[in-house]
């Protein structure tokens, strides 16, 4: 059964994210390409005059750029007296970065919180804590510490105002926090955080205290789909479920359970009641189950309609797990993830983060897709294909007949340009 949603919201192409790659097209996309970077022969060669900006604070990289322009104006020394002020200005910058060399951070460790996910255009707080041992460190006292974020990658950018710097005690820990947000979906692995004192002067920093890398999962948003275009039907699974069980209703005896808040009273076993001293309840299995299928096809080249295609499979299976239904299998493109979502199997997050790794992929060959499926189908009750609009005769539809040859409940949602727009005005979806 093939469903087109239809409405009447439009939206633009995502040339912002574009025009941000463009931006940072001579930058390495990937931390194993940034380490080759620094490793090659033009890595190590500009590696010192990174050092050096990467030594100064943003007053003294101010400054810096300050100075650098009153060098040029101080070029004709017999017209001008500005070479006086480019004096006094490389003698503040060569002397404050003379001074921070002095100011090594000892026995300090620096290590960042950040949530495993975030999805795509929210704000994600990282929480850098440094921490100071008391032993080796008592001499210098309290210091104060200025902390600072790796360079993010083209989809990243720092939000807010950078952290204040913190005063770390020896045998104490102090924490600044710093927000950024992202783009793009994927696994992003960033570069180390850092802590370092501060000279005389506020102008340069000393050696710096750098934390371990950091990844962040960057997930799809889900779309807000509030019903599907079909029933979905259950299946017989001999043996039930491994875990996923429940008590109460008309199943197979599982066994005895200590009783948790919210179990039905007509379910407490009375007579490991009274051998234990402590309430208990019998366990039932159920042998029929709802076993979903997902399917994302990502054949197409438009990047409006694979994100929007994303975000309503991203939808689907949550709103898929709300209820009685195992997602059991995911498919993007023509990649097959075993997957068991919803009723206490597994999480709805493992799915995101899948998601959020799919690009477009070749064009869809459903026989050859099928033959994938197949140690699966035997399981499976419904089927539901995400796939982009097309003409008659095409993979999808020869998809949904393969499906429906071998008994099984399907449908396909179209995402065409209306369903797209309705996806990234987070629109309540129904069909």
């Amino acid at each position: 059964m093939r469903t087109r949603f239809e409405s009447r919201t439009a939206d633009g192409v995502l040339s912002g994210r574009r025009l941000a790659r463009l931006n940072h097209i001579l930058i390495p996309k990937t931390k194993a390409e940034r380490d080759r970077f620094r490793t090659g022969r033009l890595g190590r060669a500009v590696a010192p005059a990174i050092a050096l900006w990467g030594s100064l604070t943003d007053e003294g990289r101010m400054l810096l750029v300050v100075t650098l322009v009153a060098g040029a104006l101080s070029a004709d020394v017999q017209r001008t007296s500005a070479y006086l002020l480019f004096s006094v200005l490389v003698g503040l910058v060569a002397g404050s970065l003379a001074a921070a060399r002095t100011l090594r951070l000892e026995r300090a460790t620096v290590r960042v919180s950040v949530p495993r996910r975030v999805t795509v255009g929210e704000e994600v707080t990282f929480t850098v804590a440094c921490h100071r041992d008391e032993a080796g460190a008592a001499a210098d006292g309290p210091v104060a510490l200025r902390v600072r974020g790796p360079f993010l990658t083209w989809d990243g950018t720092w939000t807010g105002t950078p952290p204040d710097e913190i005063v770390v005690s020896p045998g104490a820990t102090a924490a600044a926090t710093m927000r950024a947000r992202f783009v793009a979906r994927g696994l992003h692995h960033l570069d180390s955080f850092t802590a370092a004192r501060v000279a005389p002067l506020g102008l340069a920093c000393g050696p710096r205290v750098a934390s371990d890398g950091v990844k962040v999962h960057v997930v799809p948003r889900i779309a807000n789909v509030t019903r599907l275009p079909i029933a979905v039907a259950t299946k017989h699974q001999p043996g039930g479920v491994a875990l996923a069980s429940k008590a109460g209703e008309s199943m197979d005896l599982l066994g005895v359970r200590p009783y948790r808040p919210g179990d039905a009273v007509r379910d407490l076993h009375a007579k490991t009641w009274a051998r234990t001293g402590k309430p208990a309840v019998r366990e039932y299995q159920q042998e029929y189950f709802t076993r979903v299928g997902v399917v994302l096809d990502t054949s197409t080249r438009d990047p409006n309609r694979l994100e929007a295609a994303i975000e309503l499979a991203a939808g689907v299976v949550a709103h898929l797990s709300r209820g009685e239904a195992l997602i059991d299998v995911l498919v993007v493109g023509e990649a097959v993830h075993d997957l068991t979502v919803g009723r206490s199997l597994g999480w709805l997050d493992q799915a995101l983060e899948l998601l959020a790794a799919v690009e477009a992929g070749p064009e869809l060959d459903a026989r050859r897709l099928v033959a994938r499926l197949e140690p699966h189908l035997a399981q499976l009750s419904t089927v539901i294909a995400i796939v982009p609009s097309a003409p008659a005769g095409s993979e999808q539809e020869r998809l949904e007949r393969e499906l429906r040859d071998r008994g099984l409940v399907g449908a396909a949602l179209v995402v065409d340009d209306r369903l797209a727009a309705a996806i990234r005005g987070g629109e309540a979806l129904a069909w």
